[in-house]
C-alpha cells in the first residue's frame, strides 16, 4: 500500500463536540462539504444549552481522492457513529442536516428513531442520469462546480468544500436520494423542514415531495425568501437558528 504523508483535515473544518445539557443535536453537512458550515448553528444551540456534535462525513474536508473512495452507507456510518457517541451524554437527541446530511438525516431516523429531525435544503432526488456516472467514473472522474468565488477570504471565514463533484460520488448522492424516499414513510419523530425560494441547487419543490412521502407525527415547515443552498450561513442563518430551537424546544 503507498504511504501518504501529510493528509489531514482541512484547518477549520474539523468535527466538533460542544458539551452541554441532557439534550444533545447531531449536526450533519452537506455533500463535498465541512463540518465548518454546520458550525454557527451549533454555537446557538449550545449557547442555549444543548450538547452539540459536528459530524466529518468520511473523505470529506480532506481532499477529494478521499471522497472517490467512499460509498454512501460510509456516509451514514459516520452519523451513526455520532448518533451512538451522543448517545452516551445525552437522554434525547436531535438530527440536523444540510443538503446530503439532510438526506442523511432522514433515513438516519427510520433506523434510529431520534427526538425530531431538522432537514435544511434536503434534495428529494437528483437528476436520473447520475446513476450511470459510476459507469464512466474513471474517464471522467471529476465534474467541476461552476462559479465559485475565489478565495480570498481568510481561512478562518472561508466556506470550505471541494471544488470539484467526483462524478463516482455523484453517483453515490443519487442512491442517497432513493433511499431517502424509501425511508420517509418509516419516520415517525417530528420534522422540520427548512427550505429557500432562493435555493438553485433545491428548489423548494423538493421540501413539498418530501412532505408529501413523510408518515411522521408532525411535520413544521420554513421557508426562506433570500437565502441560497447552504442556509446555515446565509443572510437568514438567524431565523435558521432560532426555528431549529423552537422546534428542539417543542419536543424535548
Amino acid at each position: 500500500m503507498k504511504e501518504r504523508k501529510g493528509i489531514q483535515t482541512i484547518p477549520t473544518a474539523e468535527p466538533f463536540f460542544l458539551p452541554g445539557g441532557k439534550t444533545g443535536v447531531v449536526l450533519i453537512h452537506g455533500f463535498t462539504g465541512a463540518p465548518k458550515e454546520m458550525r454557527q448553528l451549533g454555537d446557538a444551540l449550545h449557547g442555549h444549552g444543548l450538547s452539540v456534535l459536528g459530524v466529518r462525513l468520511v473523505g470529506h474536508a480532506t481532499q477529494p481522492d478521499d471522497m472517490r473512495r467512499t460509498r454512501w452507507w460510509d456516509w451514514l456510518a459516520s452519523v451513526e457513529d455520532s448518533i451512538n457517541l451522543l448517545s452516551g451524554t445525552c437522554d434525547r437527541i436531535f438530527y440536523a442536516g444540510l443538503s446530503l446530511g439532510g438526506d442523511l438525516a432522514l433515513i438516519a431516523a427510520a433506523r434510529i428513531p431520534p427526538a425530531g429531525v431538522i432537514a435544511m435544503s434536503a434534495p428529494f432526488t437528483i437528476d436520473r442520469r447520475a446513476r450511470y456516472l459510476k459507469l464512466i467514473s474513471w474517464l471522467a472522474p471529476w465534474y467541476k462546480k461552476d462559479g465559485k468565488p475565489p478565495e480570498t477570504e481568510d481561512l478562518q471565514h472561508r466556506h470550505v468544500e471541494y471544488s470539484a463533484y467526483p462524478t463516482r460520488s455523484l453517483a453515490e448522492l443519487y442512491t442517497v436520494t432513493q433511499t431517502m424516499q424509501q425511508s420517509l414513510e418509516h419516520i415517525t419523530s417530528p420534522v422540520l423542514l427548512i427550505n429557500s425560494k432562493s435555493d438553485t441547487t433545491v428548489p423548494i419543490e423538493h421540501a413539498a415531495r418530501i412532505k408529501r412521502l413523510l408518515n411522521a407525527a408532525e411535520i413544521d415547515q420554513v421557508i426562506l425568501e433570500t437565502s441560497g443552498h447552504v442556509v446555515t450561513e446565509g443572510d437568514e442563518k438567524e431565523i435558521v437558528f432560532d426555528a431549529a430551537y423552537q422546534f428542539i424546544q417543542k419536543h424535548c
